[in-house]
């Protein structure tokens, strides 16, 4: 993976609970510490996927490619695989040992994306002596916490190498950019208290001051080949981050990020504030979760294929080649089933026997906004995993899906916890309608409770981590069984 980008600092006296891992046989832990690590090594979903990747491989896991057969004895009983598609969305799946095609599948989805700033395609832009960036916002964002914050450069960028043309990751860790605020005296009583953002304006951060002629530096002829899109100046960093000639770049996917690391808190270290936890909290329970179970003997008798898809672009509503809404689900589930010889009535049994936990950050309570939840749902931190549910079908939780996360959670000697909107309030939505809309499978929505979603640092429980983490390999684990013992027509 890829190191930590924050400085190292002093961590506060630490409860075991707070700090608590669990481990299998396999030897991989789940911790607050270990999430950190994670998200710190992950600014967008491509350094994600690149991460999940590794982690995987050193666990045994095959990578596999969509653009190969898999029904060539490239899969079998007992196997574990992976394989990325468009290098930002991520599939892993292990196969039971007692697996058949119309088994089923369980699955855990979540997604690898967060709102973020990213670099418009012509991101050159200066204004009175400022060299700036143009940028894009993605998704929605609470784009004023973006301001006064030490930002760097992350993503895909496509390079030329001997003729031929390849993606490499980019993860530059020094802070080059910052979005100023409006100092207070420039501004009206109106503008203060609306805390108003204007999107265009507002948001392009300084990257440096714009030198004359006479000031340039030496290699500035290097950049004369450069793609005129781009500030030279950037390209030349950029190229310098890659060790490649500033000429060889080609094309950029590049984030702008929050260069401070995530932080644990508190007098007794129970909390955790981080960039993109919604949602790489559940990126990171999920991968952990199913290392465990496919690692640690779980796949001797295990009957199903235990799952894991991590989608891009959920926050911009996940139609596209690899989002939530694109045939990825039931590609990986029809390609699973006729590698072990079904037809396609086997296909549609499988897809009945399939589960889905649907895992994207819930709404905790606010202490100083208890108002905006309705009172018997108002979930908090380090008290478990929330279950989701809206009758106008913004979630997919039914009686008997929420039902079996309860019974999990049960058993898994977790904290479960309710959440459904108020009556006067938008409520928000996940892949979880969307994946139960294409494809039939069964699907609950889920959460670890967090507070200010959508801000550039989000905050939730350390206890939280290691508790989703149990669910997930209960599901892994146990779900088959109690399928059994269940008759919800």
């Amino acid at each position: 993976g890829i190191p930590d980008s924050s400085p190292p600092t002093a961590p506060l006296p630490t409860p075991k609970s707070a700090h608590a891992s669990v481990s299998t046989t396999g030897g991989m832990s789940c911790s607050a510490p270990g999430l950190l690590d994670f998200v710190n090594a992950s600014p967008t979903p491509f350094n994600l996927v690149s991460v999940a990747s590794a982690k995987l491989k050193s666990r045994g896991f095959v990578e596999l490619k969509e653009e190969e057969p898999w029904n060539k004895g490239a899969l079998k009983a007992g196997g574990k695989y992976f394989f990325a598609r468009a290098a930002s969305t991520f599939v892993a799946f292990a196969i039971g040992g007692a697996f058949e095609a119309s088994n089923g599948c369980k699955v855990v989805g979540a997604h690898t994306d967060s709102p973020v700033l990213k670099l418009k395609p012509v991101s050159k832009k200066s204004g009175h002596g400022y060299m700036q960036l143009g940028v894009e916002c993605y998704g929605g964002g609470l784009w004023h916490t973006w301001f006064d914050r030490e930002l760097s450069l992350a993503g895909s960028v496509v390079v030329e190498t001997g003729g031929k043309f390849e993606r490499r990751l980019l993860h530059m860790k020094k802070p080059i950019l910052r979005i100023p605020h409006l100092c207070i005296h420039l501004q009206t009583a109106d503008e203060r208290a609306k805390l108003d953002v204007n999107k265009e304006t507002h948001l392009a951060p300084i990257l440096q001051m714009i030198e004359s002629e006479v000031n340039k530096p030496k290699d500035a002829d290097a950049c004369k080949d450069s793609d005129a899109r781009h500030a030279p100046e950037l390209l030349s960093l950029i190229a310098a981050e890659l060790g490649c000639a500033v000429g060889a770049i080609k094309d950029l996917d590049v984030t702008l990020f929050d260069t401070q690391g995530g932080q644990i808190w508190g007098p007794k270290s129970e909390f955790l504030s981080s960039p993109r936890l919604d949602n790489q909290v559940h990126c990171y329970t999920a991968i952990e979760a199913l290392a465990d179970h496919a690692c640690g003997g779980g796949l001797a008798g295990d009957g199903q294929a235990s799952v894991i898809t991590l989608f891009d672009h959920e926050e911009v509503g996940s139609d596209s080649t690899h989002g939530a809404g694109s045939p990825l689900m039931q590609d990986v589930i029809a390609r699973l089933c006729k590698a072990f010889g079904g037809d396609e009535d086997a296909l549609r049994v499988c897809v009945r026997n399939s589960f889905l936990i649907s895992a994207d950050v819930a709404h905790a309570i606010h202490p100083n906004y208890a108002a905006k939840h309705e009172g018997n749902h108002a979930p908090l931190l380090n008290k478990g995993t929330v279950i989701k549910t809206n009758s106008n079908q913004r979630y997919a939780t039914t009686a008997a899906t929420g039902f079996i996360v309860r019974e999990l959670s049960r058993r898994a000697d977790v904290g479960c916890q309710e959440f459904v909107v108020r009556n006067d309030c938008p409520c928000g939505s996940t892949i979880g309608p969307i994946i139960a809309s294409k494809t039939g499978v069964r699907t609950v929505d889920v959460g670890v409770p967090s507070l200010s979603m959508h801000s550039i640092r989000e905050t939730i429980g350390c206890e939280d981590v290691v508790s989703n983490y149990k669910l997930f390999l209960q599901f892994f684990s146990g779900f088959e069984a109690l399928d059994r013992d269940c008759s919800f027509l």
